[in-house]
């Protein structure tokens, strides 16, 4: 009888692997049809819309399992990828599956950053910690939209169903089902002709 290698008992390897194929289906495959790597591979080339989903999970997947020695390259294809979409999305993140970037410009996520399923994340986001010594990170729940130019920052909770507007700053935990904006207003002032 073989004996069966480690990395095929390894329950986090198998759910990494899980996981990858779960993202790979939603946000790359789309549609109904059970998952085919053949089908992901065609519509990654085909659709220059998924290209990005598709590299930006498959070298997480490496990053987070360090599957053959491969975490270093990952890191570097990973900065490779972040350069060529001007975005900063650590690979360390843990980003369920339906993640949606609708303008990948300035997209900030950092490492210690979990967000749920079906995550709507517009341009110029920042979702990350004040300080690079800060301990904790941001939990983002299921269904939630950012609108552009937001920042999340601290440590804190955001619910699941939560909308949050343009140029807000979330600074506070917010439960689940809210809509949040700022209400920045708009001063004029008349300059004096002198």
């Amino acid at each position: 009888m073989k004996e069966l290698s480690k990395d095929l008992l390894n329950v986090e390897n198998y759910f990494a692997h899980y996981t990858l194929k779960q993202c790979l289906l939603v946000e790359v495959q789309k549609g109904n049809k059970p998952f085919s790597w053949f089908r992901t591979i065609h519509r990654a080339v085909k659709c220059q819309d998924r290209r990005f989903y598709f590299w930006y999970r498959v070298w997480c997947y490496f990053y987070q399992t360090n599957k053959f020695g491969l975490k270093k390259t990952a890191k570097k294809r990973m900065a490779i990828l972040n350069a060529k979409y001007s975005s900063d999305i650590h690979p360390a993140a843990k980003i369920d599956a339906g993640l949606s970037l609708r303008h990948l410009t300035g997209v900030i996520i950092r490492a210690d950053c979990v967000i749920g399923k079906n995550a709507v994340i517009r341009q110029g986001v920042t979702i990350g910690m004040r300080k690079s010594t800060d301990t904790g990170g941001v939990r983002i729940g299921d269904n939630v939209e950012i609108g552009a130019n937001s920042c999340i920052i601290g440590d804190i909770n955001i619910g699941d169903n939560v909308t949050i507007g343009a140029l807000t700053l979330v600074n506070k935990d917010i439960p689940n089902n809210q809509i949040v904006y700022s209400q920045n207003t708009l001063v004029l002032k008349r300059k004096d002709p002198s």
